[in-house]
């Protein structure tokens, strides 16, 4: 599972360059965007969802530095992206 943290600006272009690679090299992605701007990744994820890929295998979480938290020292992420400060 790769925990992935994006910033605000950018939305679709940082969550593709994050979501992308890791989907490709077939994990599971846990999206967390910034609370400023998490619409694009819902809507990237509803899309998704959409097109077929299967429940679980792209995963977007919306919330605050909390969040961000939470997914950071979740047991079962395995690797993270992030980008921001």
């Amino acid at each position: 599972v790769v925990g992935a943290i994006t910033p605000w600006n950018y939305p679709l272009l940082m969550s593709s360059w994050k979501a992308a690679p890791a989907l490709a090299a077939g994990c599971s992605v846990v999206l967390k965007p910034s609370e400023l701007s998490p619409l694009t990744s819902v809507e990237l994820g509803r899309l998704a969802h959409e097109a077929g890929v299967p429940a679980g295998v792209l995963n977007v979480i919306v919330g605050g530095p909390s969040a961000g938290a939470a997914l950071s020292r979740h047991s079962k992420v395995d690797k993270l992206a992030f980008t921001g400060s």
